[in-house]
């Protein structure tokens, strides 16, 4: 059990009262995670240009977000700012000692979250022949990304054939720096849900309904996001959306990872 905290932001000038309070939404969010997970906490800030910061400890979150590095980071959002990434971490795999086992995890272009324990990473590593850097199971998830390229018209569609080759569970956040304004969502067991807040321009996921429930009242649904669908959303299209997915994809029923798609 771990927690992911998130914000998806059109990139826009916001008044300085605005971007306090984006601040300290992100960090109550990250806060309210640490009992989904103590061993360790991250974070990462993606700009529009591609340009990726993550830092994380082997901390619980109240005491990561009185960091001097965790405050540094946050100062720097600014107008071009497209999303924070936020994790809390229960260890199922690879020691939280080891930074490389903690997230947001970086491989390559990709940097992304992941909640839940992939019980077929060894296989998939070993199939797909792809590099590993650490021991967390969850990196076959964000490795696999990267070795697809966002700019191929099949490109979602690749994921959710890799996607139904996992066994477990696969919630997760994902962006690639090659598409930096694009965000993936995939939701699988456990829980990710999600608020638009129109005057910000401003996506926010949270593993807790009730976290998001407590800050915007009714306004938010009862409804998290749809399990088994991957979701991409784009930060330039925010207010155009609405905060709804500019793609939704069903995931097709889980085969036999013999029969895995080959690497494209």
């Amino acid at each position: 059990m771990c927690g992911i905290a998130a914000i998806l932001l059109q990139p826009q000038a916001r008044s300085a009262h605005v971007w306090a309070e984006l601040r300290v939404l992100f960090t109550r969010n990250l806060v309210y995670h640490a009992a989904r997970g103590r061993a360790a906490t991250g974070m990462g800030l993606i700009q529009r240009t591609g340009e990726a910061f993550v830092h994380k400890l082997n901390l619980p979150a109240e005491e990561f977000v009185q960091t001097n590095c965790f405050h540094d980071l946050l100062d720097t959002i600014d107008e071009e700012t497209v999303l924070l990434l936020g994790h809390t971490r229960q260890p199922t795999k690879g020691s939280p000692l080891n930074a490389g086992n903690n997230h947001p995890i970086e491989t390559g272009p990709v940097v992304g979250v992941h909640n839940g324990h992939i019980t077929n990473d060894d296989e998939l590593f070993a199939r797909w022949s792809l590099p590993r850097t650490a021991q967390v199971d969850s990196e076959i998830i964000f490795q696999r990304l990267a070795a697809l390229s966002p700019l191929e018209q099949s490109y979602l569609h690749n994921i959710v054939e890799s996607l139904a080759c996992l066994t477990g569970e696969s919630t997760f956040l994902a962006v690639d720096r090659r598409q930096p304004t694009r965000l993936l969502a995939f939701k699988h067991i456990n829980p990710l849900n999600v608020y638009y807040h129109p005057a910000w321009n401003a996506l926010i996921f949270s593993s807790s309904y009730l976290f998001l429930r407590r800050l915007f009242g009714h306004s938010v649904s009862r409804q998290p996001l749809a399990a088994a669908q991957l979701l991409c959303f784009d930060a330039l299209h925010l207010a155009n959306t609405t905060g709804t997915p500019l793609v939704a994809l069903d995931l097709p029923a889980p085969i036999d990872p013999c029969g895995c798609p080959p690497l494209h």
